[in-house]
């Protein structure tokens, strides 16, 4: 068993038999009274974000989470396939551990995946991607300025906003995180 002074950013937690993983933490030391550590907790499974308070020195369980590189392939109903890039053995990863990261990933794109007793948990993409714009609206002559943006869906079928002057063709870097525009990639 651990301790509060373990907490991390990151750190899956075990409590109440769900995984929690840790994103913010505080030890806070107030002039009365005891310490504690402020925590905000994500769900690893459903997403739902609490905060929690712990006593400082109390003892928690955290969870040993194998984080491992794979190989997106392909995607199988409402399966993704991604190969180990240590073993070349092939997992199933349903939908809803993928998620958002659907609206990303490429074949033959590189993923790290969090498991727990040899089950996905989650996935985790890099930073930024580049993207093929397949679909957006024509720009006017003379939208050169930052100022406007415009839908424009990539080749993953995600849509993201875009600045006006980009065509259809162009490849752009999308962050994984927020599904923001980057910038422009030159071929």
């Amino acid at each position: 068993m651990a301790t509060t002074s373990d907490i991390k950013n990151g750190v899956i937690l075990k409590i109440d038999g769900n995984l929690w993983s840790v994103i913010e933490f505080q030890h806070v030391k107030p002039g009365k009274g005891g310490a504690f550590v402020r925590t905000k907790l994500r769900n690893v499974t459903s997403g739902k974000v609490v905060d929690r308070t712990f006593n400082a020195g109390a003892k928690v369980d955290i969870a040993t989470v194998d984080r491992s590189d794979y190989q997106y392939l392909y995607q199988d109903g409402d399966d993704y396939v991604f190969m180990d890039l240590k073993t070349y053995d092939q997992i199933y990863v349903p939908s809803v551990v993928v998620g958002d990261a659907a609206n990303y990933m490429l074949e033959e794109q590189n993923a790290t995946i969090a498991m727990y007793d040899g089950s996905p948990l989650y996935i985790e993409l890099p930073a930024s991607v580049v993207l093929e714009i397949t679909y957006t609206e024509p720009g006017l002559q003379g939208d050169r300025s930052s100022a406007g943006t415009k839908p424009a869906t990539v080749e993953t079928g995600a849509e993201i906003q875009v600045p006006l002057f980009l065509e259809q063709g162009t490849k752009v870097k999308v962050d994984t995180r927020t599904g923001d525009y980057l910038g422009r990639v030159n071929n």
